[in-house]
């Protein structure tokens, strides 16, 4: 498909869009999620959304993809503050919290949608579709809510630039000298559930948490500095999301959001080969060549 008619066709526009918004603020907010080792987070509060789309159904009886969304990033958020507290107040381990949020509240979610599905709801709702995504349904109300939210992200993460990186290279440091470590997490961690809301349409639950973490990883193989890190993420997220969105029309029958992280991974397979200085292939050049 090329430039002009991807253009000019309706439904190639929304999904190319959808797509590559996606992929800028997956990579800008996944490489703080990387660099404080938080990876798994991302796969938590995707599948925490899920109960918060259908209870936003169920309450409103409403279709509207921002209803949906609402829901799911209240979930979201829920999630975010639960695992906090279970780090903080039991002891346990960040893993095992994480798995513990992560299975309740996707166990809620799928109780929620089967009784939807017996009940003749869900396909009428499109709600099934956020299980594994489904670009070609976007529409412009929907290519518009994720433009806005990933706008209120990214000026969010640039307001705050300099404290979040200071909380995830040096959390102490951060706290000694007075900036409110809790809060700017909370912040932090709701950006990322802005993220995992706007993925849900195009990849779904299951995939969003690749797409959260394959830029970051990408990018951190050819930059020790984060500001560049950043915008490598926010380049290699769009790239993927454009590449699938325009292979997975370019055929029929291929979803999008499987295609887009088949795409992320070869970016993210080349990185950890080619990458300059931590590249596997560049490292045995070197060993060779000394």
């Amino acid at each position: 498909m090329s430039m002009a008619e991807l253009l000019s066709d309706y439904t190639a526009r929304n999904v190319a869009l959808g797509s590559g918004l996606l992929g800028v603020i997956s990579g800008v907010l996944g490489c703080f999620a990387v660099l404080r080792r938080q990876g798994l987070l991302g796969d938590v509060l995707a599948h925490a959304a899920l109960p918060g789309i259908c209870l936003a159904y169920l309450l409103t009886n409403s279709k509207s993809s921002l209803v949906l969304l609402l829901g799911a990033a209240i979930a979201g958020w829920l999630a975010a503050l639960a695992l906090l507290q279970i780090v903080q107040q039991a002891r346990l381990g960040e893993d095992s919290a994480l798995g513990i949020v992560l299975s309740t509240f996707f166990a809620v979610g799928i109780t929620l949608l089967t009784f939807l599905t017996k009940r003749g709801d869900a396909q009428g709702a499109g709600l099934d579709r956020f299980l594994f995504g489904q670009a070609a349904a976007l529409i412009e109300e929907d290519v518009f809510v994720i433009a806005v939210l990933a706008a209120i992200a990214i000026g969010a993460t640039a307001l705050f630039y300099k404290e979040f990186k200071l909380l995830t290279f040096d959390a102490l440091f951060a706290r000694s000298i007075g900036l409110p470590t809790q809060a700017l997490s909370v912040l932090l961690t709701s950006l990322v559930v802005v993220a995992i809301v706007i993925g849900l349409q195009t990849v779904g639950v299951v995939l969003m948490a690749a797409m959260l973490i394959g830029p970051a990883v990408a990018a951190r193989q050819w930059t020790n500095r984060l500001g560049i890190m950043i915008v490598l993420a926010a380049l290699f997220g769009a790239a993927a999301g454009l590449a699938g969105a325009l292979l997975s029309l370019s055929a029929e029958n291929i979803p999008t959001g499987p295609v887009t992280i088949l795409s992320l991974t070869l970016i993210v397979v080349l990185s950890l080969l080619f990458a300059p200085a931590r590249g596997l292939v560049w490292r045995r050049l070197n060993r060779s060549g000394g």
